[in-house]
C-alpha cells in the first residue's frame, strides 16, 4: 500500500469529490443497503476454442486464469469500478486488486487462505496465471497464510463477548478511518476492487452473494460452470453454444446504470475476442454498442 498523499486520501485510494446528491445519498444507503445484482450470461464459444489451443503449449491455464485477466481488463477501462465509498467519502482505489480464496487441500474440512492478487498495467493472461499458479502452491505446498489469516487467527482466540461488544467495533471504526494495522489491512479479503469465486471449478452456477461494509469492496462476482445451450444467432438460427453465467453484485453508488450496463458489454467483448487476453491488462478498447435514451 502506498503512503497518503493527503490527508484526505487513504493508504490504498486518493479522495474523489462526489456530487451532493451522491454524497447525500451515503448517509440514507450504506453499502449493504446500495448494491445491486446483474445476472449475465456469456457465450464463450470462442474463448473454450481458444483456451484448447493455448493448453497444447501450457497445460496450466485455466478458465478462471482467463475470466480474471477479462476482469481486469474492463476494470482499467472503466477506472469507475476501482472505487469505493466509506465514512460517507469516495476514493479511487491505487492499484488493481483481484481477490479469492484458495483451499489448502480438497478435504471437505480444508482450510480457506484468502489471496489477492495486483495486475499490474503490463499483465496479460499468462502473467496472471503465473501469478495465481504461485499463490496456490505455496498456500497447499508449505500450508502458509497471509497476515490477515494470522491476525485473524490469533483474535479467533479471545472469548466471544470481547469480540462482540469491543474488538467488532473498534475494527469497524478503524476501517472507516483507515486506522487498521497494515498486518490485518494489506492482504484483507475485503479491501479488493473485486473479490472473485470460482463456483465452476466444483460444478456450481453463478450465485447471489452479498457485499459487505466492512472493508472497501465494491464488487463480488461468482463465475458459474461452462455449459452448452441453445442460442438463437444475430441470423434467426439456433446453435448449441459454450455459455457461462456470471453474478454480479456491486456499490450502485460508485456508478451509474449505463456505466455498469457498458462494462458488462465490454466484458462481453473481451470474452468474444480472447486473443486480446495477451496484451496488457491496460489496452484501451473502445465502445462496441451505442446507446439510446
Amino acid at each position: 500500500m502506498s503512503k497518503k498523499k493527503s490527508f484526505k486520501d487513504r493508504r490504498d485510494a486518493k479522495w474523489i469529490k462526489m456530487p451532493a446528491m451522491l454524497r447525500l445519498m451515503t448517509y440514507l444507503k450504506d453499502r449493504q443497503d446500495a448494491y445491486v445484482y446483474i445476472n449475465r450470461k456469456f457465450d464463450v464459444t470462442d474463448l473454450v476454442q481458444y483456451m484448447k489451443e493455448k493448453k497444447k503449449d501450457n497445460n496450466d491455464l485455466t478458465f478462471f486464469h482467463a475470466f480474471s485477466i477479462a476482469i481486469a481488463k474492463v476494470i482499467y477501462n472503466k477506472p469507475k469500478l476501482n472505487r469505493y465509498i466509506i465514512n460517507h467519502n469516495c476514493y479511487q482505489r491505487n492499484d488493481v486488486i483481484l481477490t479469492f480464496t484458495a483451499k489448502v487441500d480438497y478435504s471437505d474440512d480444508a482450510k480457506e487462505v484468502m489471496s489477492l492478487i495486483k495486475v499490474e498495467e503490463q499483465d496479460n493472461i499468462f502473467t496472471i496465471s503465473n501469478k495465481i499458479k504461485e499463490k496456490v502452491e505455496n498456500f497447499r505446498k508449505k500450508k502458509l497464510q497471509n497476515s490477515s489469516d494470522d491476525s485473524l487467527d490469533s483474535l479467533d482466540k479471545l472469548p466471544s463477548w470481547i469480540l462482540k461488544f469491543f474488538v467488532a467495533p473498534i475494527f469497524k471504526w478503524m476501517d472507516r478511518h483507515d486506522l487498521l494495522p497494515k498486518s490485518l489491512n494489506d492482504d484483507l479479503l475485503y479491501n479488493s476492487t473485486v473479490i472473485l469465486s470460482n463456483l465452476g471449478s466444483i460444478k456450481c452456477g453463478a450465485i447471489h452473494h452479498n457485499i459487505t461494509n466492512f472493508g472497501t469492496n465494491s464488487i463480488i462476482l461468482t463465475i458459474g460452470d461452462i455449459h452448452k445451450e441453445q442460442v438463437v444467432m444475430p441470423n434467426g438460427k439456433v446453435e448449441i453454444r459454450d455459455i457461462v453465467e456470471f453474478g454480479i453484485n456491486l456499490d450502485e453508488r460508485i456508478a451509474d446504470g449505463v456505466y455498469f450496463s457498458k462494462a458488462v458489454n465490454l466484458l462481453d467483448y473481451i470474452l468474444k475476442h480472447p486473443e486480446s487476453l495477451e496484451r496488457d491488462a491496460n489496452e484501451t478498447i473502445e465502445e462496441k454498442r451505442d446507446f439510446e435514451y
